[in-house]
């Protein structure tokens, strides 16, 4: 299979499951198309979180490369969005891979010249236990709203003595909530998900939260650093990786109220998986 090939069939893998479609929805569908927002989480009690679409859609910047310079062996951005991560690793030669729920996502990385997944990270992935980096940047230490069970789908998916790059909130939060997400304009419809899509779970968390979660599971951090007001940490587990039982688990917890379809000869084509 070519790279065009894969790169399709890539793009027109089915989602499925509340989290997915709620990031399929036309807000954030059409603020990555359009490069801009405004677009926001909204919490069940009506409050906004700002995301950031436009830095998104834009090329890596300072506090980005910060991150990349300190990536190890191949790399696997979760929740890639636009894909510039990916984009700035491949264009720097590095083995990188993107994957993340929205189909808009994923054509975006791939016009940039990126590879990329539509894929959950709870869904079987090609390379698992030989990735060198896991990426965690933008917020997405939430993904699935609950941190300890991402950090040990990341070991997983990690290569012994992998490496973990998260970017932590600001601010010294551990939050667990209901979000969906809205752009702000168009007002909640009246009878149910529609086009602001359904609430689904996600986490907020400050480097000392974060880590908390990670020494409680064997993770210890490398390097901590702050660049133009985003904070990262790097974190490495010095243990054998988690038994193929456990992730077993946590995939099985993660996926169960949805079966998502695997195209294993993409994954074998892109990544040797």
């Amino acid at each position: 299979m070519s790279a065009a090939d894969t790169n399709t069939a890539a793009t027109n893998t089915p989602e499925t499951g509340t989290e997915a479609a709620a990031w399929s929805t036309d807000p954030y569908a059409d603020a990555l198309r359009a490069g801009r927002g405004p677009l926001f989480l909204r919490r069940t009690d009506g409050w906004l979180l700002p995301l950031d679409v436009e830095r998104w859609c834009a090329r890596a910047d300072a506090a980005d490369l910060s991150a990349l310079h300190r990536c190890e062996g191949s790399v696997l951005d979760i929740g890639c969005g636009p894909g510039r991560l990916v984009a700035a690793l491949a264009a720097r030669g590095r083995r990188a891979l993107g994957v993340d729920v929205s189909e808009a996502a994923v054509e975006r990385t791939l016009r940039l010249g990126g590879t990329a997944l539509r894929r959950s990270v709870f869904d079987p992935l090609p390379g698992e236990g030989r990735w060198g980096t896991v990426l965690l940047v933008d917020g997405n230490i939430g993904i699935g709203g609950d941190p300890a069970g991402l950090l040990r789908r990341a070991a997983g998916l990690l290569t012994h003595g992998g490496l973990i790059i998260a970017e932590t909130a600001p601010v010294d939060i551990d939050e667990r909530v209901r979000v969906r997400v809205d752009d702000g304009r168009r007002p909640p419809p009246a009878d149910g998900p529609r086009a602001t899509g359904a609430h689904f779970p996600w986490a907020r968390l400050g480097t000392p939260a974060l880590l908390r979660y990670g020494r409680a599971l064997g993770w210890q951090p490398v390097d901590q650093w702050e660049v133009a007001g985003r904070p990262f940490v790097a974190l490495r587990r010095s243990t054998a990786r988690v038994t193929r039982q456990s992730a077993e688990h946590t995939n099985s917890a993660a996926v169960s109220s949805s079966q998502r379809a695997r195209h294993p000869s993409v994954d074998r084509a892109a990544y040797g998986s």
